[in-house]
């Protein structure tokens, strides 16, 4: 099995209703703006989308929310990785039944498995579903790099078929665009890091700014595929501020700072996420300002 996915993709925020349940009308009205500015699949339930913090049944009705709302337009790749295999093998099935295009799995965090360990986490993943499965590489968060060798041997399962990228290590990047067989698709998993990657064979981007400027963003990885480099460049260089707001503080408190800025769900967060400080709430107003969004 060999899906591709390509473009660019939002790993969604999660809005919660200001008593701190899950606000299913949010869902749906967000994953529709996203739909509607052009993008090209939807990622819900990923970090951004504050999983850690999600029931097993909000998570999926997160996914049944995306699916619908989506409606056949562009596909879902929904977050379903951990710790714990088994646990993570039964997410996947019920992502599977909520009607999901395919899965992101991010790499066991804090126990910090072996190569070989990780191998086989991916391994009784893929043999729990028959869909699609995205490698989420995240060192940063995770403790756990998957390195280039090891991503060659997990793209010998026939439904481990990308990776999003986001260990920060360009050079590491360049190995993996450089190594990995047709047509595995290797994502960026950094907003500024989606021309560079792109320009060394990436297909596209698993995106936190697409959030808030779904159009621009989508815009961005349509000009890279088609070549025109400098029109993307362009349209980089525009978005770097927003990009870098971004994670002026942890993933997702700056991104839903600023769509509550504007207007797009109540700023509420569960713990162990909280508001930004003023000082970084005063750099997000003004990257969006800078685009003339608020």
């Amino acid at each position: 099995m060999r899906t591709s996915w390509a473009g660019c993709g939002p790993a969604l925020v999660t809005p919660f209703t200001p008593r701190g349940e899950l606000d299913e009308a949010g869902v749906a009205r967000l994953a529709r703006r996203q739909v509607d500015g052009g993008v090209h699949f939807l990622v819900p339930c990923g970090t951004t989308g504050e999983s850690p913090t999600l029931t097993h049944a909000e998570k999926v009705r997160v996914v049944e929310l995306v699916v619908q709302t989506a409606d056949g337009r562009v596909p879902v790749l929904a977050g379903a990785g951990g710790y714990d295999t088994r646990s993570a093998a039964a997410l996947a099935a019920d992502m599977a039944r909520a009607g999901a295009d395919g899965l992101l799995s991010v790499t066991p965090y804090y126990n910090k498995p072996t190569a070989d360990g990780l191998y086989r986490h991916y391994e009784a993943l893929a043999a729990a579903t028959d869909l699609p499965i995205v490698v989420y590489n995240v060192p940063g968060r995770t403790g756990c790099n998957v390195t280039p060798a090891t991503l060659r041997r997990l793209a010998g399962i026939a439904n481990v078929v990308g990776v999003k990228e986001a260990s920060g290590d360009l050079g590491q990047m360049c190995e993996i665009c450089r190594t990995m067989p047709e047509p595995f698709a290797v994502l960026s998993g950094d907003d500024a890091f989606t021309l560079p990657l792109m320009a060394l064979g990436g297909r596209g981007v698993i995106s936190v700014v697409a959030n808030e400027v779904p159009v621009e963003m989508a815009s961005l990885v349509d000009l890279a595929a088609g070549g025109d480099f400098a029109g993307a460049r362009r349209v980089h260089e525009r978005l770097l501020p927003l990009m870098q707001a971004n994670f002026v503080e942890s993933n997702p408190i700056p991104v839903k700072a600023a769509m509550a800025a504007l207007g797009l769900l109540d700023e509420t967060y569960r713990l162990p996420m909280t508001p930004p400080s003023d000082a970084s709430r005063q750099r997000i107003v003004e990257a969006l300002g800078a685009l003339g969004l608020c």
